[in-house]
């Protein structure tokens, strides 16, 4: 997320020169994939009768999404280590998307599953925000980015 306006500093690594949009992108960024997935919660009772299946398969459009979640976080921290943070964001972010229009192109069980999935994936955009906050702002901003 470097910024081509980016100011260098005493340990000589740059500091965008807009910090705040920084962390205002970021933390959009994080409350959508939050949102996108806690989003299902409340339909939960309804989804057997909206998806033509049992209620324990459709159990899976929340279960599927937390297995997901769980294994994509610590693999993008490590090839957000390898390719770059900002990439892996910007891919994550992008099969959010995908699997929100999965998900409401759906009427059946598995592309929902599918779908959810994919949203899943983007959970890795939480603790990839963290990591580009520690290393594109000051260390006094810090504290108040990331409480």
């Amino acid at each position: 997320m470097s910024v081509a306006s980016a100011r260098p500093t005493e340990a000589g690594r740059s500091v965008p020169s807009r910090p705040g949009a920084v962390v205002a992108v970021l933390a959009l960024a994080g409350i959508t994939v939050s949102l996108m997935q806690t989003l299902v919660i409340p339909i939960v009772p309804e989804l057997p009768s909206y998806l033509h299946a049992s209620a324990s398969d459709a159990a899976w459009a929340v279960t599927a999404t937390l297995l997901a979640a769980a294994v994509a976080t610590p693999v993008a921290g490590r090839l957000g280590d390898m390719f770059g943070k900002r990439r892996l964001l910007l891919v994550s972010l992008v099969l959010l998307v995908a699997g929100s229009v999965v998900c409401a192109l759906s009427d059946a069980l598995v592309p929902m599953i599918v779908g959810r999935a994919l949203q899943g994936l983007a959970a890795a955009v939480v603790p990839l925000g963290i990591s580009i906050m520690r290393d594109e702002l000051p260390p006094e901003r810090l504290a108040g980015s990331t409480r």
